[in-house]
């Protein structure tokens, strides 16, 4: 199963929260298989949609689902011991570690070698991390929403991008459509 599967199970589920999702090719895919205006789609700054999603949590009541790669996490390791340290029980975080960095061209990550993103988050404080594999993260996500506790999700899957169409909105647009779900 690759992520573009993986967010297409998932889509209902994310349906009524609020989603940060990550930089390139996973904003492209979430776009193209159900654009909501309370997802906010990341079209620069790789390694940050964990870190804005934690600020949206600790800023606001509502559920943030934070959607980001093991590539744009092993970027910005500074975002582990963060979450960690700055409990948002409205916040989960799911790692869709496919090994690669999926949006430059499908390069290795360490954490398709010897690094364990979950053990990482751990080691970090994270009190409640789940690794999964893809085919289980529909279920773990639903469970983590339900249980009022944040939550960091590694889902193990394949490597490999759908075919899917540039985001073509302003991103002046998807910000403030964005920002009247927050408001809501």
């Amino acid at each position: 199963m690759i992520r573009s599967e993986i967010l297409k199970e998932i889509a209902p589920i994310l349906r009524d929260e609020l989603v940060v999702c990550n930089i390139g090719i996973p904003s492209q895919e979430l776009h193209a298989i159900d654009d909501q205006p309370t997802n906010f789609y990341m079209l620069g700054t790789m390694g940050l949609a964990s870190s804005i999603g934690l600020g949206l949590a600790l800023s606001q009541p509502k559920k943030v689902i934070a959607i980001d790669g093991d590539g744009s996490v092993l970027t910005n390791l500074g975002t582990l011991p963060t979450i960690a340290n700055n409990v948002a029980d409205n916040y989960v975080l799911l790692i869709i570690d496919n090994g690669s960095y999926g949006s430059t061209g499908d390069q290795p990550t360490y954490a398709g070698m010897k690094t364990s993103l979950a053990k990482v988050a751990e080691a970090c404080g994270c009190d409640n991390v789940i690794e999964c594999q893809a085919e289980d993260t529909g279920r773990v996500l639903q469970a983590a929403l339900d249980g009022d506790q944040m939550t960091i999700i590694v889902c193990k899957c394949e490597s490999g991008n759908a075919k899917m169409p540039v985001i073509t909105m302003d991103p002046v647009v998807i910000r403030d459509r964005f920002m009247k779900s927050v408001a809501v």
